[in-house]
């Protein structure tokens, strides 16, 4: 399995307002073709690196596995993998999973979904998240303070989004890095999949940019009732949220934060102002 891969450029920098030229590491970006049963599904611009849990869970996030196991995932094409550039990946099911319908044109590393499934379809596909785990403000910003060290690439090259994975004491579990804020969601609810975890519901899901729609459905696909991100949220994505039962959080930045939809157990020694209000009520 090929890890994310970065390129040498040579670059002219202002420093100081003096002008040099020095190397800089950038990252790749490439096409992947993902298939299921050996139909195609999309292609998506990606990191390489970790590419059959992008396809697996690209697969499973838009509900494209009908209920079939994964038995397999490979790179394939007319020749050797290695003559296309291991740019071609499908999802084995052993032809299980209903024939899906190809998207049309490229799939943007930063589109997702795109809007094409409603919150209706999905709340009638997949029902509300039941019996998760009521994670803490404090778990919460210890994940957020724990993922920049974990993110070598974007350590490297500034240029790469980041999703992980987290448990009720904010102990990171999985961290996958990619070019698009969406591939690197499917890289690690993929990589849950292939595991075969069965802990979503006591699992936390860290995304390093915005809270969209498609973040939402992909964590309520996988089955995790809460998404953390460092920016905002969109109307949509709340409301999706709230079909699913789950607790969004933005703006998860230091020690502040914004729950939109759902609850987070108080901070040690700070309640919740909905708490302390319901407190200064009773007495």
């Amino acid at each position: 399995m090929r890890r994310g891969r970065t390129a040498r450029v040579l670059v002219d920098r202002l420093r100081g307002g003096e002008w040099g030229r020095s190397p800089d590491e950038v990252v790749v970006e490439e096409p992947l073709e993902i298939r299921l049963d050996g139909h195609l599904v999309a292609t998506t611009m990606r990191t390489p690196g970790h590419d059959y849990e992008l396809a697996a869970g690209f697969c499973a996030g838009d509900g494209l596995l009908g209920g079939a196991a994964v038995t397999g995932v490979r790179y394939c094409g007319e020749g050797p993998a290695a003559e296309f550039e291991y740019n071609v990946v499908t999802v084995e099911t052993g032809g299980v999973a209903p024939v899906p319908t190809p998207r049309l044109g490229n799939v943007s590393a930063a589109c997702g979904i795109c809007g094409s499934t409603t919150i209706v379809d999905m709340a009638a596909r997949l029902g509300p998240i039941r019996g998760t785990s009521r994670f803490s403000v404090d778990a919460v910003t210890a994940a957020v303070a724990a993922v920049p060290a974990t993110q070598e690439m974007f350590g490297r090259t500034g240029g790469l989004h980041a999703a992980a994975t987290f448990d009720a004491s904010g102990r990171i579990d999985i961290v996958r890095e990619d070019i698009g804020r969406h591939n690197a969601v499917d890289k690690v609810i993929g990589r849950r999949l292939l595991d075969g975890r069965d802990d979503s519901g006591h699992t936390a899901l860290f995304v390093s940019g915005r809270a969209s729609f498609e973040m939402v459905q992909k964590a309520w696909a996988a089955g995790i009732g809460t998404l953390v991100a460092v920016s905002a949220p969109s109307s949509l994505a709340i409301e999706a949220a709230r079909a699913a039962s789950m607790t969004l959080v933005g703006f998860a930045r230091g020690d502040e934060l914004n729950v939109y939809c759902g609850s987070l157990q108080p901070a040690t020694n700070h309640a919740h102002p909905s708490e302390a209000a319901d407190a200064a009520t009773r007495s």
